[in-house]
């Protein structure tokens, strides 16, 4: 069974004949497993008609790095904050060890 592709208009007649007409009998009509249409169902619904175009536009591509570089900043900034914490922590452990030594 050769694969089959479908332009970026014929997947949206195939998802609006779907809810028009039920989802199984469209499968069937048109050869396609329900993990294929669930996932242009998807796509539509997160990244609009775009996303049905075939493999990742450039503005999506261009997204994920941006998100993926402000990720990275923030796991640093927590990193900062983790040991800010323990220096502190460290700290205020040896004031109060030497105000005890100097009481006793």
């Amino acid at each position: 069974m050769s694969k089959r592709t479908f332009t970026k208009q014929e997947k949206l007649s195939i998802l609006k004949e779907a809810t028009e007409q039920g989802v199984t009998k469209t499968l069937k009509k048109y050869g396609i497993y329900s993990a294929t249409y669930y996932s242009w169902k998807e796509k539509l619904s997160s990244m609009g008609e775009e996303g049905l175009d075939y493999g990742m536009t450039k503005a999506h591509l261009k997204r994920i790095r941006q998100l993926e570089k402000e990720n990275k900043m923030l796991k640093e900034l927590v990193a900062e904050k983790e040991l800010e914490g323990k220096l502190k922590d460290e700290l205020l452990k040896k004031k109060y060890a030497l105000q005890r030594k100097k009481k006793s």
